[in-house]
């Protein structure tokens, strides 16, 4: 039996879209073994009544055994833990890519390395910035050329916190990508490229300071708050009661707050006490980077 935990992830992290990505501690995992006859896939050990040809999971594997003429008959796929949120902006098809890819590399004896999972977990996913924190863990910095994916990692400060602010209502990647314009001023561009150059170094240097100023972005978030109820309200809340940092995990509906550990009590207390006033529900979970990336073995 192979077992693989994968983290969330929050992605673009305001100026940084589809580049930057940060892996979190909140996971899926999932169990899968070959058998004989026709594939099973269970939730929590309850057998799932979809069709499991259209299981993200399961078409993972397909298209990695497939690259490898790996042959097989049919897997029990166990979904044993399921954290992360499904269309909330924190990564869960990238978890369930990367967990099929990184699975059937374990069944096919590890004939890929990290680099070579990513390249395929990428080509399923059509962009890195999830799938690369999701595989290696921490903040990374990626991008990709042709088939090659590239990718650095970000020092990050040990003491920052991320308030996770995840709605009751759902924001599709395809609506999300549906609202953005075909082109940019170039000041636009400017406005990115120099946020995100600075993000990196303010993070690096521990300059908390400049963090708001460097999750300002005019690429994504003016156009995707729109699909976001009362997400304007919400963000300044944060602002207001503490956060140092905010922005779209992804393409949303979650949205984030960066806190520091001696603030991320009150903040939590007053800002579950301000969404508790909006007729959709929320909730709030104060999260830590993961370091590890997807983990995977065997008994």
């Amino acid at each position: 039996m192979i077992k693989v935990r994968i983290p969330a992830t929050t992605a673009n992290m305001g100026p940084g879209f589809d580049t930057l990505g940060m892996a979190l501690k909140l996971y899926n995992e999932i169990e899968v073994e070959e058998k004989c006859g026709e594939t099973e896939i269970y939730n929590n050990g309850q057998r799932s009544q979809d069709d499991y040809r259209e299981n993200l999971i399961y078409t993972s594997m397909i298209k990695t055994l497939s690259r490898f003429d790996y042959n097989y008959d049919g897997f029990y796929i166990n979904v044993s833990r399921c954290d992360i949120p499904i269309c909330r902006g924190l990564g869960s098809s990238a978890a369930c890519i990367v967990g099929g890819v990184a699975a059937a590399n374990a069944l096919m004896g590890e004939v890929m390395s990290m680099d070579k999972i990513i390249e395929v977990a990428t080509e399923i996913e059509g962009h890195p910035d999830n799938i690369v924190p999701a595989a290696v863990g921490g903040m990374v910095v990626s991008l990709q050329e042709g088939e090659k994916v590239s990718y650095s990692k970000v020092q990050l400060p040990h003491k920052l916190k991320f308030a996770a602010m995840i709605p009751n209502f759902q924001v599709s990647t395809a609506m999300s990508r549906g609202v953005l314009p075909k082109s940019y001023l170039k000041e636009d561009c400017v406005f990115n490229i120099s946020r995100s150059a600075m993000l990196i170094s303010a993070l690096y240097n521990g300059e908390f300071d400049k963090l708001r100023t460097c999750f300002g972005d005019r690429i994504h978030q003016p156009y995707r708050k729109t699909l976001i109820k009362n997400a304007e309200l919400i963000l300044d809340k944060a602002r207001e009661i503490g956060a140092i940092g905010e922005f779209i995990s992804g393409s949303g509906s979650t949205l984030m707050a960066v806190v520091e550990p001696k603030d991320e009590e009150r903040f939590e207390k007053e800002v579950k006490s301000f969404l508790s006033s909006f007729e959709d529900q929320w909730k709030v979970i104060l999260l830590e980077p993961d370091m590890e990336g997807i983990k995977v073995g065997s008994y």
